[in-house]
């Protein structure tokens, strides 16, 4: 009778074993980041760091804001997130706070080239890195997809992607009464002009918005002198507001900026950099802003 029980004993622990290592097998999480790296956790990631602040509204918005254990400097949205310690920025972030905060996974973006010597840093302490770069929608929602996948919040990625591309469709459907296209100029800097080119995620917002990027440079910000821009010629001025343009000022009291037909006409619309310049969950609202400033006959038929 005791060599039966210890028989049983003995299936009950190869069982109880079995069913843990599926369940580790189970917990892991692993996605390809934009810079091609494989990003395997064994288990989703609990403790975040964004140096990134898109990147923390999408963890807020898919349900996984309480695994941030710090921001930016310059994060502000939403409310909440001022509540966890920063960092410092998100090109000079202060690596012994960094370390001594523990985390798990740290997010940031493909940025200029400091941008790569920090990710390349962090990597030299051992943590683990996942790097992003959405340029439209499109990889945007991949991006939604794969940090739902990294904290294990996928059915929330996916009904936040799913919310949005219908959004989007609703928006297209307005759109497809009008033919109308207009050329828009999106103002990211001044007096050192800066244009937003077409390798950007407001190139996309402009498209999702029914407007046409009137600058055909594939890159993502665009140096422009005030001949060229008049040359261009923009149905539609967009001025963003923020960090990389604090005090824009009006372009119909700046020098040689009364003749662009857009000024002429009043057509000119101030943003904000934080909803329009950053891809994450406001993105979508950007297109209905601009949607509607671009077709204001289609919006009031809504």
């Amino acid at each position: 009778m005791s060599r039966i029980n210890n028989q049983i004993i003995c299936l009950s622990l190869t069982w109880i074993t079995l069913v843990s290592m599926v369940g580790v097998v189970a917990a892991e999480v692993r996605v390809t980041d934009d810079l091609g790296q494989v990003i395997a956790l064994k288990e989703p990631a609990q403790r975040i760091i964004s140096l990134y602040g898109a990147y923390s509204e999408i963890l807020f918005a898919i349900g996984a804001g309480d695994r941030l254990v710090a921001r930016t400097r310059a994060d502000r949205f939403p409310p909440s997130i001022l509540d966890k310690p920063s960092v410092g920025t998100h090109l000079r972030p202060n690596m012994e706070l960094v370390l001594g905060l523990q985390p798990d996974l740290i997010i940031h973006v493909v940025g200029r080239k400091h941008g790569h010597e920090v990710i390349r840093q962090i990597q030299q302490k051992g943590l683990t890195v996942a790097v992003f770069q959405p340029r439209n929608f499109a990889e945007l929602f991949s991006v939604i997809k794969r940090l739902g996948i990294l904290t294990g919040e996928e059915a929330n990625a996916e009904s936040l992607v799913s919310g949005q591309r219908s959004r989007l469709r609703q928006i297209d459907l307005s759109l497809a009464k009008s033919k109308d296209r207009p050329k828009v100029f999106f103002e990211v800097r001044y007096p050192n002009l800066l244009g937003a080119g077409q390798g950007s995620i407001v190139n996309d917002v402009i498209l999702k918005a029914g407007g046409l990027n009137c600058l055909p440079n594939d890159k993502k910000l665009v140096r422009i002198n005030i001949e060229t821009l008049i040359d261009y010629d923009p149905d539609v001025y967009v001025v963003q507001k923020g960090p990389m343009n604090r005090n824009p000022g009006s372009p119909e009291s700046r020098p040689n900026f009364q003749v662009l037909k857009a000024v002429q006409q009043g057509r000119v619309i101030f943003v904000d950099e934080y909803v329009f310049s950053r891809p994450g969950p406001r993105s979508l609202e950007a297109v209905e802003k601009l949607a509607a400033f671009l077709h204001p006959d289609l919006a009031n038929k809504q």
